[in-house]
């Protein structure tokens, strides 16, 4: 069985050859590449013959994968899938699964510091001190306030946990309440009510046709005037016209934004780059030792459970 790896999965050589061992002892060949093709006539060049496919947020679209015949798996080292054509692929009876949970910790951790970067001014304030400048106001504190999470997956109700152990009131919108968010002390309310009376919203659903969009000019006319927005699951779910008007006028007090209609770098033009009271980071939120350690731990896992007939984290 041939198995590529078609671009870098944030681990280590030595980690990499340590949880290969097996599958290559078992007589299957592994090819890893060190960068990302450049082209899909390059892509092409370098998985056309895999059988089984490894990838982290490199997209996979459907020009690439018709001209890969011997595809069987596509194991996709991602929580989202939405980089990848998944419709041609079932078409084809190729098995696809992906790395669900491997960074809620990672991510919500991720939310907390957007949140207090915003709430203290770290990062104006660490600018301002390195040019002889000192306190010009005061900061807010997360204590008491209203959080609310759009999306209560893992992360979701990990977030949510966190909220709760700073002293937050937790709200929550989405498509299914969960059991364990109830018990959990979670108040589940519709958008709208969540928008008017959350002072911190946190997002934290997929992609799809339903959430494309789905915090608009409308929605961010709801907002407290002293609400802030965090977005680390996918950057279309926010119009970033929209959000940038909503900062720019006042709208809103802030925003922590980690995710865009692209892959950083993101152009500098977009409307968010010039925005005021905004704190971006180039798709991080996910990136830490120990979640892309987990990764590839699950990565791995999913083609030896598929080798032996019982695949896992189906898509």
């Amino acid at each position: 069985m041939k198995i590529v790896i078609m671009e870098p999965l944030g681990i280590t050589e030595d980690t990499l050859k340590t949880l290969t061992m097996l599958l290559k002892a078992d007589g299957h060949e592994i090819v890893a590449y060190p960068d990302r093709a450049r082209t899909d006539d390059e892509l092409v060049s370098r998985i056309a013959d895999a059988e089984v496919l490894i990838l982290a947020n490199q997209p996979l679209r459907e020009p690439v994968i018709s001209r890969c015949d011997r595809l069987k798996l596509v194991d996709i080292a991602f929580t989202g899938v939405d980089h990848v054509d998944i419709a041609p692929l079932k078409a084809r009876g190729v098995t696809i699964c992906n790395a669900a949970g491997y960074a809620t910790n990672a991510v919500a951790e991720l939310v907390f510091g957007l949140i207090i970067d915003l709430y203290r001014d770290i990062t104006p304030y660490d600018a301002a001190t390195r040019n002889a400048g000192a306190r010009s106001g005061v900061g807010r504190e997360i204590a008491g306030k209203t959080f609310g999470i759009i999306g209560t997956g893992a992360i979701g109700l990990h977030t949510a946990s966190i909220a709760k152990a700073c002293g937050c009131r937790v709200l929550a919108y989405s498509r299914t309440e969960r059991k364990a968010g109830i018990q959990a002390g979670i108040d589940y309310v519709d958008l709208d009510t969540l928008l008017r009376t959350s002072d911190i919203v946190s997002l934290h659903v997929p992609l799809t046709d339903e959430t494309a969009g789905l915090i608009g000019r409308r929605e961010l006319a709801l907002m407290k005037k002293s609400a802030v927005l965090i977005n680390t699951s996918r950057g279309p779910v926010v119009d970033s016209d929209a959000l940038a008007a909503a900062l720019e006028t006042g709208g809103i007090a802030g925003a922590g934004i980690d995710v865009y209609e692209m892959e950083p770098p993101i152009p500098a033009d977009h409307p968010l780059v010039g925005a005021p009271h905004t704190i971006l980071t180039p798709h991080l939120a996910f990136a830490t030792e120990e979640s892309l350690y987990q990764r590839a731990v699950i990565v791995f896992d999913n083609v030896r459970k598929w080798l032996e007939g019982h695949p896992q984290n189906i898509v």
